[in-house]
């Protein structure tokens, strides 16, 4: 079991570094596109769910958000990429698949790993040296142009 866990781990940081290094589409790297996804965040925000923490990258999504009732993730997810796919699709032309199928979700534990959650979320961005600090970062909860 713990050889099992290694190994997610491992490939987990392997698609990071892939993700940062900017490889694959990056059709979020389009301000319409976005702009498109961070409305569509923002459209159900304490009525479906509590959104947290977020940030929009060129080629992926962060999100840490908690459903509210009967919302269940899945389905909170679903409508997320359904929408934006079927959007985002006509802005650009285009039609076939936008979103990778699957997603990664991960239950937060204490105040300590949503700390954590929060900052890796946050520092992405950063990390993929797009800008120098969080604030910075056009399509994420840390911007510091929000009113």
């Amino acid at each position: 079991m713990l050889g099992d866990d290694k190994t997610d781990a491992e490939r987990r940081m392997l698609i990071e570094r892939v993700l940062d290094s900017g490889h694959g589409e990056l059709l979020l790297g389009d301000m319409r596109i976005a702009e498109l996804v961070e409305n569509a965040l923002l459209h159900f925000d304490d009525e479906r769910y509590k959104l947290l923490s977020w940030v929009i990258m060129p080629n992926h999504v962060h999100v840490i958000a908690t459903p509210h009732g009967d919302w269940s993730l899945a389905s909170i997810v679903h409508s997320w990429k359904s929408f934006t796919a079927t959007k985002a699709n006509g802005v650009l032309g285009r039609s076939g698949t936008f979103w990778a199928r699957e997603y990664y979700d991960r239950a937060v534990r204490d105040e300590v790993h949503y700390a954590n959650a929060v900052s890796y979320v946050e520092m992405n961005p950063v990390k993929a040296c797009l800008c120098i600090a969080p604030e910075e970062w056009r399509f994420s909860s840390a911007w510091g142009g929000r009113l």
